[in-house]
């Protein structure tokens, strides 16, 4: 469990996400982890494990899904704003599967297209670690604040 003493309150989108994504259990079932972060960029990475398969070692089509949105909220956190109200949730998302993820890391690179008032709109692609190859790509709106 985590001290309190050492949590701190954020003061940009940044730090606020990266506080987050530790603390969330779903997050932490994945095992997701943050590898880089900057304006409206977020890049992450699911590490392989064979309990997220379905057969012949490929991950399952709703964990690059979660990874999608997972990136989404990310990159729409990504950065010096910070709303009065600590909430966001992704209401819509759309997705592209191209090739399977067989058995290696996948890499999240998510990236903030345009932000208004309170939607934000997001694109992430989702490669293979090893082969670079293009697993998946998706857009989504996150609703922030």
């Amino acid at each position: 469990m985590t001290d309190t003493a050492e949590l701190s309150v954020p003061t940009t989108g940044s730090e606020a996400i990266q506080a987050f994504l530790p603390l969330s259990p779903f997050v932490g079932i994945l095992g997701i982890e943050l590898v880089d972060m900057s304006d409206g960029r977020a890049r992450l990475r699911l590490p392989y494990r064979d309990e997220l398969t379905t057969v012949g070692q490929m991950v399952h089509g709703g964990v690059l899904s979660a990874c999608i949105d997972i990136g989404i909220m990310a990159a729409a956190w990504a950065g010096p704003r910070l709303p009065e109200k600590l909430r966001g949730v992704t209401v819509s998302m759309s997705i592209d599967y191209v090739a399977p993820a067989q058995a290696e890391d996948v890499e999240i690179i998510a990236t903030r297209l345009r932000q208004g008032r309170r939607l934000i709109h997001c694109s992430v692609e989702l490669r293979g670690a090893r082969t670079g190859e293009l697993i998946a790509q998706g857009l989504g709106a996150y609703q922030i604040g």
